[in-house]
């Protein structure tokens, strides 16, 4: 690839010279962000589901379990990972990182937030499946904040397969939980999306990583019950805010 540009009047113009000039601008070469895709129909939907939501009273977002599952491996994300290192030395053994493609050996996590509380973390090594969803995560976990908060109780379930089973339905109808509609390829609007992020960003923060299942399973439970609980009410009182985000964007990506 050639390393000059012509311009518009003909001068030759070196691509360092392009560079340097757009960066005077405040432009600079950045990796793209990484989105869910959406479509055409998305949009609409998240846009209408956010305006209907944008007003709700401070009183109603306090009855809403946000969950989620997510999978963290062993091998560090370097993109949660910050070095500083001088120039021509990206190469160099101590300023890289070793990972494999596609993660290498990990747990997939379950957890639930609700305004001044929050369910226990479920750790286990294989794929969600709407069986495991009935039998370990509604029975044994969102049953129990349902009795505790009596009709109120609203429970926010995103659009993933295991959680559209048959058995699941059932079993929501059969408990009489109440089940809060919620717009497919979200993940901006479910405050413990931000969650995940900060147990990801603390573990690889830590001045020994985790080096097998057992101690990245301990570190993954220490995190989620030591993270102070004003952290997640105001994930949650944030809702309002993001709604709003949508709201402006027309339901397209926003921050997160």
């Amino acid at each position: 690839m050639s390393r000059q540009l012509s311009s518009a009047t003909g001068t030759i113009l070196s691509r360092q010279t392009v560079y340097r000039r757009l960066g005077h601008i405040g432009l600079y070469a950045r990796r793209p962000v990484r989105c869910v895709p959406l479509t055409a129909t998305h949009c609409p939907l998240r846009f209408t589901w956010s305006r209907e939501h944008a007003f709700c009273t401070p009183h109603q977002w306090p009855c809403v379990m946000f969950p989620e599952e997510s999978r963290f491996s062993l091998q560090s994300d370097s993109r949660r990972t910050l070095i500083w290192r001088a120039p021509g030395t990206r190469y160099h053994q101590e300023n890289t990182i070793e990972r494999r493609h596609y993660g290498g050996a990990g747990w997939v996590v379950w957890g639930g937030i609700i305004l001044g509380s929050r369910t226990d973390l479920h750790v286990q090594s294989v794929t969600m499946t709407g069986h495991i969803y009935w039998d370990v995560i509604l029975e044994q976990h969102v049953c129990l904040f349902r009795g505790a908060m009596g009709a109120e109780f609203l429970f926010m379930d995103d659009n993933a397969c295991p959680h559209r089973a048959n058995i699941v339905d059932k079993c929501l109808q059969s408990e009489d939980i109440t089940h809060m509609d919620w717009p497919a390829y979200s993940p901006g609007l479910n405050p413990i999306e931000h969650m995940w992020d900060m147990l990801g960003r603390r573990i690889s923060a830590r001045q020994l990583p985790p080096t097998c299942l057992t101690e990245l399973r301990r570190a993954l439970l220490d995190k989620w019950y030591n993270t102070p609980q004003d952290h997640i009410d105001n994930l949650i009182l944030s809702m309002p805010r993001r709604c709003k985000a949508f709201i402006a964007s027309s339901g397209r990506h926003t921050p997160y």
